[in-house]
């Protein structure tokens, strides 16, 4: 476990080297840089997680000081890391899935300008995810939280040539910034209530120094929420995340699906100890949690662009782990984070092989038929669909979603547990839609499928992690987090299964019945006034763009203009036009006339005589 500094050092190595090379290197020696730099870390990872999993730690715990980071008087911080359970999952999610996705963008970024600084990119983000989830204190995570934050304003707008690009990092940036603001005034609360920012004393101190319900302690609970939901793309910050597709397909896989986005999921399960003393806000963030998932998949029922109806839903997803969160569903929420990884990281690679299969189209409509040119392809969308929809039993994402459901009927959160179901049913339809369009019906164009073992390989494991085998790699969690609520099971439970798996076929043969075949029911209902008029607002994702726009960004145009013409500025102008003007008064008496000069002297000795006199 002593090499655990390492897992972070191999990507920094290659984000320099990368970095320095200025991009004049071939591709083939960047790839080998940038994917070799993670293959290194993900290794790494793998004999520290073995030799924490195999030879515990005392108290189940691992701290590596690496030195001292700042020192001043009344406050010092450390950048020292802390390996746990929760961390352990974190640092085996980051590193493992982020290999694969690195080494499929070796293939997917093959005659990209700026291949080098893609992968110089992607190295730093690594290196920062992992400071993130290995920080033993909230100044170090926040300090690898604002890194991921820059490398994902870096990876949106890579193809920086294009506006909208910019305008997509842009958002991106500034959204999750918002968030941001706040996760830093928890932090001063508690250092100034706490006087520490060490997490593992802040979660001793916290319950020593307040009660439950405690001010102090909602405000840093719901300033850290404000935090989580930036980063992790929920409402009412989650308008960021569908714009940020617009990076290249392996950014919205490693950054968008796998891991930073989930970072705030991992904050709150960190820091569960300050959410259980505000128990109100643990709530919130439940119900934030529900909400989301269902606007997020009522929006991807009518997206058209493959990668956007992944995006929303991600953001369902993550949905599902704040809710698992605000019903202290701990270990569900962390088992969710990690099948989801999977699910979601396949899904997104394969629509990469699907774009560029399809020579770089991304509208669902114009392709269709592709199910025997790019086969893989498709059986990563089966398989991963399938995870995303909780097929039951023979998936992932059944295993975990279906502990989430069963530990909100537990803990008696009832709307949370109906969310969940009505956000399952969106899911098979959304997900097989996007799979019927996509794979089945009618060709709308040529298709050559993808090969090389970079493109097969990251595919095949996440193919084979996504099904039932990865259910059986079970987070290390017990004495990491508290103990949820439902794990007695019984016939509540295995009832909550049937119905739950009920719904997942349910939604999957309505999506077989309305987008299979010509459609001619789906498109009836889509012309109706009422079908166009939800369609517009679902396409719209509910109209948050829109209402943002009104409420902050017209006003801060409109006192852009206005402080443009500020009458302060006008009045400071004054002095500057009477010097300018003084100056053209005193330019016209230099006029070469002699007259002129003996009578400027006479006036100016009367005017001193005149002076003296008076």
């Amino acid at each position: 476990m002593n090499l655990l500094f390492l897992t972070f050092v191999f990507p920094l190595i290659g984000f320099c080297l990368l970095s320095f090379s200025r991009g004049r290197w071939s591709e083939n020696k960047s790839a080998l840089i940038g994917v070799g730099s993670v293959a290194l870390s993900a290794l790494t990872s793998a004999w520290v997680i073995a030799d924490f999993l195999s030879n515990p730690p005392s108290g189940g715990v691992y701290h590596q000081l690496l030195w001292q980071w700042m020192a001043v008087p009344g406050f010092s911080a450390d950048l020292a890391l802390y390996l746990d359970g929760l961390s352990v999952t974190m640092l085996g999610v980051v590193t493992g899935v982020g290999f694969f996705i690195h080494l499929f963008a070796s293939w997917y970024m093959r005659g990209e300008v700026g291949y080098s600084r893609f992968f110089a990119y992607t190295n730093l983000f690594i290196a920062s995810m992992l400071f993130l989830v290995l920080g033993d204190n909230l100044l170090f995570l926040y300090f690898g939280w604002e890194g991921v934050g820059l490398c994902s304003y870096l990876l949106i707008g890579f193809y920086y040539s294009d506006r909208n690009n910019g305008n997509a990092a842009l958002k991106a940036f500034i959204v999750t910034r918002v968030g941001d603001v706040f996760m830093a005034f928890g932090l001063f609360i508690l250092f100034v209530q706490l006087g520490t920012l060490n997490i593992q004393e802040v979660l001793t101190l916290a319950p020593q120094k307040f009660a439950q319900g405690d001010l102090w302690v909602t405000l840093a609970a719901l300033a850290l929420l404000g935090g989580a939901v930036g980063k992790s793309a929920q409402l009412p910050l989650q308008t960021w995340l569908a714009d940020a597709m617009a990076g290249p397909t392996p950014v919205s896989a490693l950054i968008h699906a796998a891991t930073m986005v989930t970072a705030g999921v991992y904050l709150i399960a960190r820091t569960h100890g300050l959410f259980l003393l505000a128990p109100d806000i643990l709530e919130l963030v439940g119900i934030v949690g529900g909400v989301t998932l269902v606007l997020a998949g009522f929006a991807a029922l009518v997206q058209t662009d493959i990668k956007r109806i992944l995006a929303y839903s991600t953001m369902s997803q993550i949905g599902y782990m704040f809710l698992a969160l605000g019903v202290g569903a701990w270990d569900a929420a962390i088992f969710h984070l990690m099948t989801h990884a999977f699910f979601k990281a396949l899904l997104f690679l394969a629509s990469g092989s699907v774009i560029l299969a399809c020579h770089h189209e991304q509208n669902i409509f114009k392709m269709g038929g592709l199910w025997k040119k790019i086969p893989l392809a498709y059986l990563s969308f089966l398989v991963g669909g399938s995870a995303l929809a909780a097929l039951p039993l023979v998936t992932a994402g059944f295993y975990s979603k279906d502990e989430i459901l069963w530990e909100a009927l537990a803990s008696g959160h009832n709307l949370l547990l109906i969310a969940g179901l009505l956000g399952a049913f969106l899911t098979s339809i959304y997900t097989f839609r996007l799979i019927f369009i996509t794979f089945h019906g009618e060709a709308k164009t040529d298709a050559h499928s993808g090969h090389g073992l970079s493109h097969h390989l990251p595919l095949l494991v996440l193919i084979v992690l996504s099904t039932a085998v990865g259910a059986w790699i079970t987070p290390p969690l017990h004495g990491v987090l508290p103990e949820s609520v439902g794990h007695a099971g019984g016939d509540a439970k295995h009832t909550l299964e049937f119905v739950s798996g009920g719904i997942a076929v349910a939604g999957i043969l309505i999506a077989a019945l309305l987008f299979l075949g010509k459609r001619t029911l789906v498109t009836k209902l889509a012309q109706t006034t009422v079908g166009r008029k939800l369609s517009a607002l679902w396409y719209a994702a509910w109209g948050f763009d829109w209402l943002y726009d009104l409420l902050f960004v017209k006003p801060y145009l409109l006192v852009c203009r206005a402080l443009g013409k500020d009458p302060v500025d006008q009045g400071i102008g004054v002095l500057p036009y009477l010097v300018r003007q003084g100056n053209a008064l005193t330019v016209r008496t230099e006029n070469g006339q002699l007259r002129w000069y003996a009578l400027s002297l006479v006036a100016g000795g009367v005017l001193l005589l005149g002076i003296i006199l008076l």
